[in-house]
């Protein structure tokens, strides 16, 4: 696992004990910028955390649009959809399929249950680190907003 999920550039020889996730199999960029989103991966602020691995951390939304609202976001700090390369396709299907295992595991993915980018200001995006809204336990209207 040496080196997966690091931002680009960082080495297993720059990781210091003080960059380890309180489960240390998961190393945290000491590149990460200065969001919400990478103050709650490195720990510095709390959250419900409901997943974690080495490429993604999802903990529940502090302002649920739904019974349940899980926000999937990469440890790889990037701040819109727009700022996507083809180089991230695999951590964009990471979130989505870890979204869909939790759907799984916690019993809802037979009944059903939205996933939700959003991207810039009039997307409603609101945090500078792209993220995956997980919502699900009521019906769903359409349009969504």
């Amino acid at each position: 696992m040496a080196g997966v999920g690091l931002h680009p550039g960082l080495r297993d020889s720059m990781l210091s004990p003080s960059m380890l996730s309180p489960d240390s199999r998961f190393p945290i960029p000491a590149l990460m910028s200065d969001t919400l989103f990478a103050k709650i991966i490195r720990r510095e602020i709390p959250a419900d955390i409901v997943y974690e691995d080495e490429h993604v951390l999802a903990f529940r939304d502090i302002n649920p649009q739904a019974p349940v609202h899980v926000l999937f976001v990469p440890k790889q700090p990037i701040a819109t959809l727009n700022d996507l390369t083809p180089e991230h396709a695999e951590l964009v299907g990471r979130l989505v399929l870890a979204a869909a295992d939790y759907a799984k595991r916690e019993g809802f993915s037979e009944r059903g249950y939205r996933t939700v980018f959003n991207c810039q200001r009039d997307g409603g995006q609101s945090v500078y680190h792209i993220h995956l809204h997980l919502l699900a336990g009521r019906q769903m209207a359409w349009p969504p907003g």
